[in-house]
């Protein structure tokens, strides 16, 4: 079993950064790739980044490319997400989640996820 725990939202203006963490603890973790995903009310959840635990190679959604960075730390079983230059847009609730697959951007592959932390940007 595998707990995951974010931390890091809040309110913030457009323009503004915002660091999230995602806390793991249970099974070794090396086994899992870690993906960020985010669900805005009345929108499916969708992908947002994720990186390979292993090698530390990312993905990431077009729509935030170039702002928000996925990273890990393997010492500290942690995986943030970077957003710098926020717009309204990216509001919503933020989870982190596992997978052993190597296909990061379904959510339908992912075993575990947190409860989700909100983020909202104001105009």
């Amino acid at each position: 079993q595998v707990q995951l725990v974010e931390s890091g939202g809040g309110l913030v203006q457009a323009g503004d950064s915002l660091r999230l963490s995602c806390a793991a603890s249970g099974r070794i973790f090396s086994s899992f790739n870690m993906g960020w995903f985010r669900q805005a009310p009345g929108k499916e959840r969708e992908f947002v980044a994720a990186t390979i635990w292993t090698t530390a190679r990312t993905y990431s959604t077009e729509s935030v490319s170039g702002r928000f960075t996925i990273s890990r730390d393997s010492a500290k079983n942690t995986v943030y997400l970077q957003m710098n230059s926020l717009a309204p847009e990216d509001t919503a609730v933020y989870y982190c989640a596992a997978t052993t697959s190597i296909w990061l951007r379904s959510p339908n592959v992912y075993n575990y996820w947190g409860q989700g932390t909100q983020v909202t940007v104001s105009s």
